[in-house]
């Protein structure tokens, strides 16, 4: 039986929507309001738009997140997962392409459990490693001791950009790109039990 890969990691960095807080961003929705084509980044067609055009689409995608933190709530088992590496001194950090209020606004009370927590006004968006990076180096850690967790493609992706373990968060059915994943989960206590396992073990 191989040990999960997660058992060797110093430090934990997370994605924020999907994967610790729920959402209801509708990007089909989004696009057509910044004119945005199908399928296209939404944040890099915004940084190609002249300068009067980035202000208007970035108050529309900045108001749009900021509604949809209003009924933001922690997915099931995120949190006590959270809460359990903050207990064990583990340095626990979050790399999100939401703004910065919208994201203040999902955490709530919780912000200080995370140091740091990086938005798209930080650094340059995912799949670009650059935030990975940064907390690496913020955290005097290399980066095969780190993993990044998150839902989506752009994740896997400046996990695997920046050197890091990529973990999935997959709840529901397993997306396409699930392979390119090192490890895969459904649930947080599945992390929760490896965490707890590899405590045991050592």
């Amino acid at each position: 039986m191989h040990p999960n890969p997660i058992n060797q990691i110093k430090g934990f960095i997370f994605d924020l929507d999907g994967t610790l807080v729920t959402s209801k961003l509708d990007f089909i929705y989004l696009r057509e309001q910044v004119g945005c084509p199908p399928k296209q980044d939404i944040l890099r067609f915004i940084g190609g738009l002249d300068e009067t055009q980035q202000i208007v689409a970035n108050r529309i995608v900045a108001d749009y997140e900021l509604q949809d933190a209003q009924d933001a709530l922690w997915i099931d088992g995120a949190l006590p997962l959270i809460q359990y590496l903050a207990s064990s001194q583990q340095p626990i950090a979050i790399v999100t392409r939401n703004s910065q209020p919208a994201t203040q606004h999902k955490l709530k009370h919780h912000h200080r459990l995370f140091d740091p927590i990086v938005t798209r006004e930080d650094a340059a968006p995912k799949p670009d490693p650059a935030a990975l990076l940064h907390i690496a180096e913020l955290w005097q850690l290399p980066v095969r001791q780190l993993a990044y967790v998150g839902d989506y493609l752009y994740d896997i992706q400046a996990a695997k950009n920046a050197g890091m373990l990529a973990c999935l968060f997959a709840p529901d059915e397993l997306p396409e790109y699930a392979d390119q994943a090192d490890w895969v989960f459904n649930h947080f206590s599945a992390f929760l039990a490896a965490l707890e396992t590899s405590e045991v073990q050592r």
